[in-house]
């Protein structure tokens, strides 16, 4: 069986597309949640994000939404293994029929970015926008977000641009930003945003993951010690 194990939970990912990632681990990491009660996370795979977030913040409530059958299943199981089952719901469903009675505080995602393509492959279904459109995920976090409440995504540093513009038709604002990379010699290709109804200056910063292979850098070790069972 494929799993992988973090401090305080395992994931389960034997059957599922999308296995661990550091996409999905710098999100949960860095996503501003401790002051949120009402936590969302679209396209939660395994539910990784999801457990993250339950542990992070300990009051919270979280609601993961899949769309694909065998990860929502797996994502289940993985939170009913967890301590905090009791404040974590999983929905196997896909964002565009998913009618919450309550907005949320918090919305997260780590959604599909490439172009889309004919592939019925789970795994490219899970990358490729064929199911989720960046206009599609933005229209309906905003329609589920507090007035007061904080949008997070992770996507390629190349789409930003388009994602604000997307996201201010919404009046959905930027206000906090990391570019991230792979190593000291590498290009951005990652940017990690945080998006509200409250337009202020950006708060912008950079992260490097390793200086060389699995060596890593001190701040990516202070993102990521509470998770990560090595460091």
């Amino acid at each position: 069986m494929s799993v992988f194990k973090f401090k305080e939970f395992s994931i389960i990912q034997e059957k599922s597309a999308m296995k661990v990632g550091t996409d999905a681990v710098l999100l949960g990491c860095w996503g501003s949640c401790e002051k949120a009660s009402n936590i969302l996370d679209i396209g939660c795979g395994t539910g990784l994000i999801t457990l993250m977030l339950a542990q992070r913040n300990l009051s919270s409530n979280v609601t993961g939404i899949e769309i694909d059958k065998i990860a929502s299943q797996e994502a289940q199981l993985n939170i009913s293994n967890s301590d905090w089952e009791e404040r974590i719901e999983i929905k196997h469903t896909s964002l565009q029929q998913f009618t919450p009675k309550l907005k949320f505080d918090l919305i997260v995602s780590n959604p599909p970015f490439f172009p889309q393509n004919k592939s019925q492959q789970s795994r490219d279904i899970a990358r490729h926008t064929n199911t989720l459109s960046f206009e599609d995920l933005i229209d309906n976090a905003a329609k589920m977000l507090e007035e007061k409440g904080i949008f997070s995504v992770i996507i390629p540093k190349n789409s930003e641009e388009y994602f604000c513009k997307i996201a201010a038709i919404h009046k959905l604002y930027c206000n906090r930003v990391c570019n991230v990379k792979g190593n000291e010699a590498s290009q951005v290709k990652r940017v990690i945003m945080e998006f509200s109804f409250i337009k202020t200056v950006v708060l912008t910063e950079y992260l490097t993951i390793e200086r060389s292979r699995h060596n890593y850098m001190d701040k990516y070790i202070q993102l990521c010690k509470d998770f990560y069972l090595k460091m």
